[in-house]
């Protein structure tokens, strides 16, 4: 009688959570090529010509922070600090706007007049480029509507400046606030007013005591989400100030075009890399807040 010895050349059978996984990693390929392809080349191509310098009487090209440096300097300097000034004011004032405005929507008892309110949040909050520039210059512009009916000129009102440009960025941004701190908003529990309100606390009391920490992670995501916005932003303010209010933005443009010193076409990469590295930061920032504002929330 022979002993019957298992068979080694017999390969198991992948488990289904093992075929699942390598079915999702599959379906994942596509999504990563064409990430690879539409960011990551752009990407090396800027960082290529961000720290490329030509020598001009040799033609002799070179890697060195020369461009760097010079985007840091002078009036690439002034419009960066312009673009961020102009980002972190716009968006502190569509944060504090946008909060009220979100309450009184989610607190309304009209389901109608609450999803159109939501509606028209989304489709303002994707408006803006030259035809919202053109809109706020026949409406507010030095001959606009308003500005001669309501003699807004004698008052010193000026649209094609700073001001005038926040309170453009405005219409676009306070909407974006409103759809980001709305689901925050529906989050709160009604037991926790109850129970502030059994413990003899008002109304404000239940706000700066409770609701407001809680929100305070979404808050502060929602503003560096309308920093960010208002950051990158282009079309609108070359449209409507052109080169009266210094901005990055602009400056790039200005680089592209060709309308800079012989030798410095590169600083437009170097500043489009100045740009990647603020949106980073605000990211960094933006991420944890928004993972702290769902752990509370869903809570």
């Amino acid at each position: 009688m022979t002993a019957t010895l298992p068979r080694t050349d017999v390969v198991p059978a992948a488990s289904p959570k093992r075929r699942a996984r390598a079915g999702g990693v599959l379906a994942v390929v596509p999504l990563l090529a064409f990430t690879a392809i539409a960011f990551g080349v752009p990407a090396i191509a800027m960082l290529n010509g961000a720290f490329s310098v030509k020598d001009q009487a040799t033609g002799a090209s070179s890697y060195s922070t020369q461009n760097l440096t010079t985007s840091l300097q002078g009036a690439y300097l002034t419009a960066l600090l312009g673009s961020v000034k102009l980002s972190a004011v716009s968006a502190g004032i569509g944060t504090l706007l946008g909060l009220p405005l979100a309450q009184v929507i989610v607190t309304s008892r009209f389901r109608v007049l609450r999803e159109a309110a939501l509606t028209a949040s989304g489709v303002l909050a994707n408006f803006g480029g030259i035809p919202l520039a053109f809109a706020f210059v026949a409406t507010l512009g030095n001959a606009g509507v308003l500005t001669r009916h309501l003699g807004l000129t004698d008052a010193g009102w000026d649209l094609y400046s700073f001001w005038g440009l926040v309170i453009v960025y405005l219409y676009f941004l306070i909407p974006l606030m409103v759809l980001t701190i709305t689901p925050a908003l529906e989050g709160l529990r009604s037991q926790w007013r109850e129970a502030a309100q059994n413990n003899g606390a008002t109304g404000v009391q239940y706000w700066r005591h409770v609701a407001l920490p809680v929100l305070l992670p979404s808050l502060l995501g929602g503003f560096v989400l309308l920093f960010g916005s208002a950051f990158a932003a282009y079309a609108t303010a070359a449209a409507m100030v052109g080169s009266s209010v210094p901005l990055v933005t602009l400056q790039i443009a200005d680089a592209i075009s060709g309308n800079v010193l012989v030798g410095q076409e590169n600083v437009a990469l170097a500043l489009s890399l100045d740009m990647v590295l603020v949106a980073g930061l605000v990211m960094a920032v933006y991420l944890p807040l928004q993972r702290r504002s769902a752990r509370w929330l869903d809570a």
